[in-house]
């Protein structure tokens, strides 16, 4: 069997499966309270819970040279990886640097790509603790980044029938953003918007904190898609959902430069790094009055098949979506 014929997904159950029957019964040093499944393991070795993340970024996978600049590359590596952390409604700690470099790298292109990640540090008081350089034939850049929290942490297995949906900010601008920098429309000034929620998205940390704070039921960080993500919190917490196509915010860039495609764009696109939630209606209207940035309440969660996903148009009919969401193997 080829990975292709699995997908992403399906080789992390059969891997988290694995984990879980080998794993150690006589670990006494530390809890671990949240595995492989969600946007950060955690466990508790003190009186706060500590968490972990990790994300590569591969050249030609997930980026191109002359697509993303160093500086960009830098802070994105390091936003990818946050925004695990803020999906878990904690704070970042340290950071830990990965390379693999081509002997033929320059100096300065790696200085000018730890000066994107170490601003992006600086802006939420993560500390560099460390890493590991290596030769590689391909460039890529792995970072693992540790966070706490309290007593509780948001998963994508909390949500609830009844509960509310919602993201913050806007979804589709990352996906049309690197069809725009693809196309090579690098510096038109229209498409700013576009290009910077590909290449330098804002982690969402202090909004995950005061999601997590209200009373949010589950969260995650849409990295994969909007309905791939959500897909995600129904099959952790053996839900279905409904959208509620009418609620679908699209900014005006995206409408602009995809008029036919900014819906697809929207619910389809990956790499956002926005947070999807659920919540009661009252929480809900407790987090909306609290937060400083745009949240949209897009759907419902419902009784029913986990995992199954209704979008609805105007007059309750079905809309199909073109693409689900991001796979690395399918």
């Amino acid at each position: 069997m080829k990975i292709r014929e699995i997908g992403e997904f399906g080789l992390v159950d059969r891997l988290a499966a694995m984990a879980a029957k080998y794993q150690p019964s006589n670990i006494t040093h530390a809890k671990l309270e949240i595995g492989i499944g969600d946007d950060a393991a955690a466990w508790r070795n003190t009186n706060r819970l500590t968490l972990i993340t990790t994300d590569c970024l591969v050249q030609d996978v997930h980026f191109k040279f002359g697509e993303i600049t160093w500086y960009e590359l830098g802070w994105k590596a390091l936003a990818i990886n946050l925004s695990d952390i803020a999906a878990m409604g904690s704070t970042a700690e340290y950071v830990f640097v990965t390379l693999g470099l081509p002997p033929d790298s320059k100096v300065d292109d790696i200085v000018e790509l730890y000066r994107g990640l170490l601003y992006l540090a600086q802006r939420h008081k993560v500390a560099l603790a460390g890493g590991d350089i290596s030769t590689s034939a391909t460039f890529f850049i792995n970072i693992a980044l540790t966070g706490s929290a309290k007593t509780q942490l948001l998963k994508r297995s909390g949500a609830q029938t009844g509960d509310l949906i919602a993201i913050t900010g806007f979804t589709g601008m990352a996906a049309a953003g690197l069809r725009l920098i693809s196309n090579g429309c690098h510096a038109h000034d229209q498409d700013t918007p576009l290009r910077q929620a590909f290449c330098q998205p804002i982690p969402r940390i202090t909004e995950g904190v005061e999601i997590l704070a209200a009373g949010a039921h589950a969260a995650i960080d849409i990295s994969d898609g909007l309905v791939a993500d959500l897909k995600h919190i129904c099959c952790a917490s053996n839900v279905s959902a409904s959208i509620d196509l009418t609620r679908i915010p699209l900014h005006p860039a995206l409408k602009e430069f995809f008029v036919d495609e900014a819906l697809d764009l929207a619910l389809g696109g990956g790499e956002d790094y926005e947070l999807l939630f659920t919540a009661k209606r009252s929480i809900m209207s407790h987090i909306i009055d609290k937060l400083e940035i745009p949240i949209h309440i897009i759907g419902s969660i419902e009784a029913g098949v986990p995992g199954n996903i209704r979008i609805l148009n105007s007059d309750g009919s079905e809309y199909k979506l073109q693409t689900l969401g991001w796979d690395h193997f399918i």
